[in-house]
């Protein structure tokens, strides 16, 4: 039997709680129940699972922990609305078992020129931010650093710019670390990047201190859909089909990850109702510790 820590990694855009729903949308009231649902199966076998949301308003929040907890689980998320540090406006949050996890640091940086408080950068639509966490598997000790963030769906600039600042401070933590080991880092997010636009591509460098774990897992161990923006018409909206959410991990030279699996689940089901205009990236790795 491994040794190692088992982690399991979701991200999903679940869509803010809209009061005027586009064509094919459901209210938040109808959705909830059904992301509930996949949320709860994803995550009932995987104790040391992290959810990274997206697009969560404060009430959404509030009903999803409610739910997950609902289990006897002991769910806590860390995040703030990005408008006001606080409460207001979209979260970015990050969910984890207390159960399984102790949260040892955590903070929030904005996407802009002014990342230490709320701020619109570049050429940015809305406020954007990220969230970090550092987190301590309670059996293994092992630590491990989880971003999560949602980039700007506007702003080309903002998107690069974003992600350049997303990278130094995975590298800046790394470095913060009192230890000879490498520090695990897990990315996840709505990147609203394709793979041959700007954002993914300072993500996926060469260079760079994380690589995308579809390309990490072996072929035969991904599972479901390549798309992850589907619109409420299951055509992107008129946009197509789009992959825009990922989860990259890092060191990506690391020989201590194992790469278990892959999938891209689906959003809609016979009843006819999206849980989301995306779906959910679920990603398993093993962190093996050092021989």
């Amino acid at each position: 039997m491994s040794s190692g820590l088992q982690i399991r990694i979701v991200t999903h855009n679940i869509r803010y709680a809209t009061t005027s729903p586009s064509e094919g949308e459901e209210p938040w009231s109808k959705r909830c129940p059904r992301i509930l649902a996949q949320l709860r199966y994803t995550t009932r076998y995987a104790p040391t699972t992290l959810i990274g949301l997206q697009e969560v308003l404060h009430g959404q929040l509030v009903d999803i922990l409610i739910g997950l907890n609902a289990d006897d689980d002991v769910w806590r998320s860390i995040g703030v609305g990005r408008n006001d540090g606080k409460q207001d406006g979209e979260y970015s949050p990050i969910l984890y078992r207390s159960s399984a996890w102790e949260l040892e640091r955590q903070e929030t940086f904005w996407l802009s020129e002014t990342p230490d408080r709320p701020s619109k950068g570049w050429d940015a639509s809305s406020i954007r931010l990220a969230t970090v966490g550092v987190f301590s598997d309670r059996q293994s000790r092992q630590k491990l650093l989880v971003i999560n963030t949602h980039l700007d769906d506007q702003g080309s600039i903002a998107r690069r710019h974003g992600a350049e600042l997303i990278l130094k401070r995975i590298e800046a933590c790394v470095c913060e670390e009192e230890s000879n080991t490498p520090l695990p880092v897990v990315l996840s997010g709505d990147m609203n990047s394709t793979e041959d636009q700007e954002a993914y591509k300072v993500l996926a460098a060469a260079d760079s201190m994380v690589a995308d774990m579809k390309y990490k897992v072996n072929q035969d161990l991904r599972h479901g859909w390549d798309a992850t923006w589907t619109g409420f018409d299951g055509d992107g909206g008129g946009e197509g089909l789009k992959r825009i959410d990922f989860v990259f991990c890092g060191p990506c030279d690391s020989s201590q990850w194992h790469y278990r699996g892959y999938s891209v689940l689906s959003n809609c089901f016979e009843d006819a109702v999206y849980l989301s205009d995306h779906r959910a990236v679920v990603a398993d790795l093993e962190w093996l510790p050092r021989a």
